[in-house]
C-alpha cells in the first residue's frame, strides 16, 4: 500500500527517508539542523548546507532573475548564520527548460555574484541541467566555518530559557522581502563576540508556527509565546506574523543571565524577547509553510 507525501508531510518524510541513514565518524551533527556539522581542523570545523528554489514555489514566474539568483543563495547563507557560522564556498545547480532565454540565466547569476561578494563567497563551480517542461529550479550547496565544537544547535535550549527574535515578521513574499533579505550573519557573529552564544538557534523560514515547534522538540522542550510581544512589520496582524514564513531572520534561545546582559546592549539588529521554553506545555500556534501539505 503507497503512502502519498501528503498525508506524512515534510517532517515525517524526512525522518522516514533517513532513519537508516549513513554516517562516519567525520560526522558531528547530521539531519535535523539548519547545517550539518563537520570535524575540521583544531580551530575550525566545516558546515555543510544545501537548499533549492523552485519556481512556483520559492518565487512566482516573472520574478527578476537577478532577484532569483540572491534569494537561492541567501536562503542557504541564512542557516550558515543559525549555527553561528561564516559562509565560505558554493556550488551552483541549475536546472532549466532548453526553451528559456539565456540572458535570464545570466541575471541569476548576476544576482549570485553580487550576494556572493558581499559575504566573501566564492561560486566554485556545480551543474546545469534541462528540464523536460517549463520552469526553473536554482540549487545551492554552501560550505561554512565555525569554531571548533562551538556551531549553534537547534537542541541546546533548556525551560526558562528566553526565546528571542531578530527583526520583524510577517507579509514577507506579499512584500517582496522574500526576495531582498539580509541574512543575520552578522547579528550572529555579534552575539558570539560578545559572549552571548545562544543556548539554541536556527532561521524562520517557514514561519513561527512551524520553526518554533521543531526548535523546541530538537531541544525536548515545550514553549510558551506571548503573542502581543511579536515584533510584526507594519500592517501585518499577529496571525499573519506567526504563519506566513519566509522571514528569514533568526529564531534563538538565551538563559536569563544572558538575556538580561543582551538587553543592556545595543545589537546591530533589534532583538525580541517574545517568551521562554518550557518543560513541556506548549502555546498554540498556527502553522507556517509545510511542504507536501500545500
Amino acid at each position: 500500500m503507497s503512502t502519498p507525501l501528503s498525508q506524512l508531510g515534510e517532517d515525517a518524510t524526512i525522518k522516514r527517508l533517513l532513519r537508516h541513514a549513513a554516517t562516519n565518524p567525520g560526522l558531528l551533527q547530521g539531519p535535523g539542523d539548519d547545517c550539518a556539522v563537520v570535524r575540521g581542523d583544531d580551530h575550525w570545523d566545516l558546515l555543510l548546507k544545501t537548499d533549492a528554489v523552485i519556481e512556483g514555489v520559492h518565487f512566482p514566474a516573472g520574478t527578476p532573475p537577478e532577484l532569483i539568483g540572491r534569494k537561492a543563495l541567501a536562503r542557504a547563507i541564512s542557516d550558515i548564520a543559525a549555527m553561528g557560522g561564516l559562509p565560505e564556498h558554493a556550488l551552483i545547480t541549475l536546472l532549466a527548460h532548453p526553451g528559456r532565454p539565456v540572458e535570464q540565466l545570466e541575471g541569476i547569476y548576476s544576482g549570485l555574484n553580487l550576494l556572493a561578494s558581499d559575504f566573501g563567497i566564492s561560486l566554485a563551480g556545480g551543474e546545469t541541467s534541462s528540464l523536460p517542461h517549463e520552469g526553473l529550479v536554482l540549487s545551492i550547496a554552501l560550505t561554512g566555518r565555525v569554531e571548533s565544537g562551538r556551531a549553534i544547535l537547534r537542541s541546546g535550549g533548556s525551560p526558562g530559557d528566553i526565546l528571542c527574535v531578530s527583526g520583524r515578521l510577517g507579509g514577507s513574499f506579499a512584500s517582496g522581502r522574500h526576495l531582498s533579505f539580509t541574512p543575520r550573519v552578522a547579528l550572529a557573529r555579534w552575539l558570539i563576540s560578545q559572549d552571548l552564544s545562544p543556548s539554541a538557534m536556527m532561521d524562520l523560514s517557514d514561519g513561527l508556527g512551524t520553526d518554533l515547534p521543531r526548535l523546541a522538540a530538537a531541544s525536548q522542550c515545550g514553549y510558551h509565546v506571548f503573542l502581543n510581544r511579536l515584533p510584526c512589520h507594519e500592517h501585518i496582524d499577529i496571525s499573519h506574523a506567526v504563519s506566513d514564513g519566509e522571514d528569514y531572520e533568526l529564531l534563538f534561545t538565551l538563559p536569563p543571565a544572558s538575556w538580561t546582559r543582551l538587553s543592556a546592549l545595543q545589537p546591530p539588529t533589534p532583538i525580541t524577547p517574545i517568551g521562554h521554553l518550557t518543560d513541556g506545555a506548549v502555546t498554540p500556534l498556527k502553522s507556517g509553510w509545510q511542504h507536501f501539505a500545500h
